[in-house]
């Protein structure tokens, strides 16, 4: 695996609006996942060949030495940019061995992931919640595992997904699906929609937090573009796109208006969260217990 030279690896958040997290970290650079999808690959983070995975160098030092020196604690989100679960993982280890930081010095942890490789760090994970919040996102956009397997090529099959969860949520994991993008014309159907809510409910997953649609930026589009003509050319998405987003960068799904509330309402129904203000309360809601009976 290549490496490249990094100085910091954790850094403050703007704000705790996404999941309730205080700092960032990512220890990869570039994901081999090849999502058709991925906003990571736009220009305007200039990363250079980003299907290959590169480790940053000395990162489980830099991690140790950042954290040791942080004067207040919080939750360190990751797999934002790269996935920290990529196959090199397996091998060599480097999120497990942040994770045992993480632990040390009483961090919480929110982590996004593709890949059914975060089930070998339950254990991990069930220490860090025994002290702080700890919240896994596992990403599934499809319940067909053909379907995936075209648009996640590199990425384990939605069913391989949906065990991580159940293996997660039966370890007491605070765990939930990050269904996001949907995209027009593959995915944003009421089928797709309502399948993955049930098979979220059956794997027990406590919240699904969704995108009914997709992002676009220059480099990801024109990318997105190639694969939907190579994938699916009978289906002529990207003269879809192309009339119904121009250049916009948030673009919302023409099935969104309907599919946005019974998909509201289906959750509900089933008592799985939704709302990212709701999954943050309900994941940090005992440590804000515990905190202020520190006080008392």
């Amino acid at each position: 695996m290549q490496t490249i030279p990094a100085k910091t690896i954790i850094g403050r958040t703007q704000n705790t609006s996404w999941f309730g997290t205080d700092y960032n970290m990512n220890i990869y650079k570039g994901c081999c996942h090849g999502c058709i999808y991925c906003d990571s690959r736009s220009d305007c983070y200039q990363i250079q060949d980003f299907d290959t995975v590169r480790a940053k160098e000395n990162a489980v030092i830099l991690i140790r030495d950042e954290l040791r020196k942080k004067t207040k604690t919080g939750v360190i989100g990751t797999g934002s940019m790269s996935d920290p679960y990529n196959p090199f993982e397996e091998k060599h280890r480097l999120t497990r061995q942040a994770l045992e930081y993480i632990d040390e010095y009483h961090f919480g942890i929110s982590i996004a992931t593709k890949s059914d490789l975060i089930c070998r760090d339950i254990d991990l994970l069930q220490r860090i919640q025994s002290h702080s919040p700890a919240i896994c996102k596992i990403t599934i956009t499809t319940l067909d595992d053909e379907l995936a397997g075209k648009i996640e090529p590199g990425a384990c099959v939605s069913s391989r997904r949906f065990k991580a969860v159940q293996e997660l949520s039966e370890a007491g994991i605070f765990t939930g699906i990050l269904m996001m993008p949907l995209l027009p014309g593959l995915t944003d159907t009421m089928d797709n929609v309502m399948a993955i809510i049930h098979a979220a409910k059956n794997s027990g997953a406590r919240f699904i937090y969704p995108m009914f649609g997709l992002s676009l930026r220059n480099g990801q589009r024109e990318y997105l573009y190639q694969k939907l003509d190579e994938l699916f050319p009978e289906l002529s998405l990207r003269q879809t796109y192309v009339r119904l987003y121009g250049s916009s960068y948030v673009c919302h799904s023409p099935n969104s208006p309907k599919l946005y509330p019974l998909f509201a309402q289906e959750c509900k129904k089933l008592g799985i969260l939704y709302k990212m203000e709701e999954i943050i309360a309900a994941y940090k809601k005992k440590y804000q217990y515990q905190q202020l009976s520190l006080f008392q």
